[in-house]
């Protein structure tokens, strides 16, 4: 399973990046898409909606199963990867690139403390 050094992960299977502006970029994790198998659908959540840390924001429907997806850090979306709509595949074929979900603000003072860098990642998976 390919899982970048460079990234902060979930117990859930989101990715985090740091854009560098404060923002963060949500996705699932390699391991996370070959789990569900292929992704034909992903309901994202509205730009503007603000979540708690933890709280579902979005769906992943595949062949296999319905998944919820989780707000790794209390914060807003800002934007959300319209292009899933037309090709959830993405999520599949480049699920830390072209198949990102959203990207967020997160809350002033939000804990990152539950977020778990590689290393971790791998044993958990593993």
């Amino acid at each position: 399973m390919n899982t970048p050094e460079d990234l902060s992960y979930t117990a859930e299977h989101e990715w985090v990046a740091e854009l560098g502006d404060g923002r963060l970029k949500v996705g699932i994790t390699d391991y996370a898409q070959d789990a569900l198998g292929d992704v034909v659908y992903v309901d994202l959540p509205d730009a503007g909606a603000t979540f708690e840390a933890g709280g579902v924001v979005a769906e992943v429907e595949s062949t296999k199963s319905v998944s919820e997806i989780y707000l790794p850090i209390a914060g807003t979306i800002d934007d959300t990867n319209e292009a899933l709509s037309d090709s959830p595949d993405l999520v599949n074929a480049d699920p830390y690139g072209a198949g990102w979900f959203f990207i967020m603000t997160p809350a002033e003072g939000a804990d990152r403390s539950a977020l778990l860098d590689a290393a971790a990642y791998k044993a958990l998976i593993e």
